[in-house]
Formats: structure tokens, sequence, C-alpha cells
């Protein structure tokens, strides 16, 4: 068993880890986020989006907002909110089949956890050939890694939500 300290700092470094690899390894060949004419487009794509994580992801996500000032935090717990509500995202049910615009993502900024972001979102670039790809087998794996630290965590299997699910239901 790990207490949440322990296995945030566990979290922290397989997600660095697999950023290395990431970047290392398939990055250079897709196109960069910083030269995109339409920057954060996939983020924000309504019809794309749809990044679930767990308990424990949530709660690194919610340290990392914590960073920001309280106005700030409110107004990003507000878009997360207005999300929830736009999207008609639950914790119930079949939650895969439903996308929504991201809202940790904002314009002229871009995302605002960028250090701690999800598995899915290290993985996505714009890539020009399928070839290109990194494996979905990476982000499988590094998926397992992530539910076991938290099942080592809760002592449970916690049910993968949603991103602003699980951050709606921390908040507090």
């Amino acid at each position: 068993m790990l207490g949440e300290t322990n296995a945030l700092k566990k979290l922290r470094n397989l997600k660095s880890k697999y950023k290395k690899r990431i970047s290392d390894n398939y990055e250079h060949r897709a196109k960069s986020c910083l030269t995109c004419e339409t920057q954060g487009a996939c983020c924000l794509d309504e019809h794309f989006v749809n990044v679930h994580i767990t308990k424990l992801e949530a709660v690194l996500i919610k340290n990392e907002l914590q960073k920001f000032p309280l106005e700030k935090q409110n107004e990003i717990y507000e878009r997360i909110e207005n999300a929830i509500e736009k999207y008609d995202l639950t914790s119930e049910g079949d939650t895969f089949s439903k996308t929504f615009a991201c809202p940790l993502f904002e314009k002229d900024v871009g995302c605002l956890i960028h250090a701690v972001k999800p598995v899915p979102c290290i993985q996505h670039a714009c890539y020009q050939r399928k070839e290109d790809l990194p494996p979905d087998e990476l982000q499988i794996k590094t998926e397992e890694k992530i539910e076991r630290l938290n099942e080592q965590t809760y002592r449970k299997l916690m049910r993968w939500l949603p991103l602003p699910v699980w951050l709606s239901k921390l908040k507090n």
C-alpha cells in the first residue's frame, strides 16, 4: 500500500519518463505545437477530446491548479463545471462515448497543467503519417501502471472518468 504523497511522486516520475520516451522517440516526427497555425485546436475540439483520468491523476492536477491565484482557480473551476454541464459529462454509464473541449487549455497561454498533463495528452501530437505515431501499447502500458498506483493508494479499483468530472469531484 502507498500513501497518497508517495503515490503522487511515483506518478510524476512515471509521467516524466513517459514524456521523455515520447519526446525522444516520436515527437520529432510531429508538427510542433508552438508553430501550429491553430494552436490548441485539438485540445478545444469538442468532437475529439475524450481524456479520462484516475483519481490519483486528478489529485496531481488539482495540486497543480492550486499554484494559481485563488481568483484564477475559481475561473478554471467555473470552466470545468461549465464543461460538465455543456457536454453532459457524468460518472455514470458509458463515459467514453462523450467528448468535450478541454477546460484546462487557454488561448494565448496553452495548457494550464502542461507539467502534469494526462497520458493521452502527452501522446497526442500532429503526425503527418500514421506510421510515425507512438504505438498505442505505450499508452496502454503506462495507463495500466497508473491504475496499479491508484489501487495501491486507494485500496480499490477507481473508475476512469472524464477529466472535468474527476476535477469537479475533488474541488472541495
